[in-house]
């Protein structure tokens, strides 16, 4: 695998077998195997996401789960407007790292089983579940409002979602899924740097998913649930480095300022 141009060789990956979820794993491996060979010392910033993802031959948000993991061992942190910076070297103590869910795995699962308990949803949902649901759907419009709001109007829609489809086992799963969304170190790291990037519940795909339910739809429920965890699965991984180039632009335009000041370095 050819390595980025102007910047140190990386790793490639035999593309063969795996699905992208478990492929981070794969990428994780082979950075901590680059960073054991010395290739990078610590202080010293790792290449863009996207030189990565062309090196190893794998997509983009593939990369950032990595990194994200690679937050999480400890081994680089994200500095924003700046990359990501090496802060540690694996040693002889370092253990096979112990992946728990990624949010790739994550909205995966959502998309398969929350479009299903959309459309069981649309068979059986009463008249007072949908009116919850209109409740809900205010409520995480005024949760988007208050920039300390948290997101449980969300999270009560889609578990009245699951419920709707009068099926206790759906309901466990989906239970699960939002268990793990706040548990598992790499999901929950991501969403603290979605919050600070202020991404937030789009309202208009949570009526789009109610106004589906309304008409007793299955197939426009389904649809539209894939429709809002396909948009939350790219507003997530892209937020952050979105930011990142908000700020360094920001950071140019102060510096660009302080120098075109009438008297400045006299």
């Amino acid at each position: 695998m050819a390595g980025i141009a102007g910047a140190k060789p990386l790793i490639g990956l035999d593309p063969a077998g795996g699905s992208e979820g478990r492929l981070y794993r794969r990428v994780v491996k082979a950075l901590i195997a680059e960073l054991q060979s010395g290739m990078y010392a610590v202080g010293e910033r790792m290449p863009a996401e996207r030189d990565i993802a062309t090196a190893m031959g794998v997509s983009r948000p593939v990369v950032r789960e990595a990194m994200l993991a690679m937050e999480v061992l400890g081994l680089v942190e994200a500095r924003l407007g700046a990359g990501t910076f090496v802060i540690r070297l694996p040693g002889d103590i370092d253990r096979e790292p112990e992946f728990t869910v990624s949010p790739f795995e994550l909205i995966e699962a959502r998309l398969l089983i929350e479009g299903e308990a959309a459309a069981l949803a649309a068979r059986h949902i009463t008249d007072e579940e949908l009116h919850r649901l209109e409740h809900l759907v205010a409520a995480i419009a005024l949760e988007n409002a208050d920039a300390r709001g948290e997101e449980n109007a969300d999270e009560a829609f889609h578990m009245t979602i699951a419920r709707a489809g009068r099926n206790s086992a759906i309901v466990r799963t989906v239970e699960q899924l939002w268990t793990l969304r706040s548990t598992s170190p790499e999901c929950r790291l991501l969403l603290e740097q979605a919050r600070t990037a202020n991404v937030k519940p789009v309202v208009a795909e949570h009526r789009a998913i109610l106004a589906a339910l309304q008409r007793r739809d299955p197939a426009a429920a389904r649809a539209a649930m894939h429709a809002h965890l396909d948009a939350v699965l790219q507003h997530l991984l892209f937020a952050v480095e979105e930011q990142a180039v908000a700020a360094a632009r920001r950071s140019v335009a102060a510096t660009r300022a302080r120098f075109l000041r009438p008297g400045a370095g006299e």
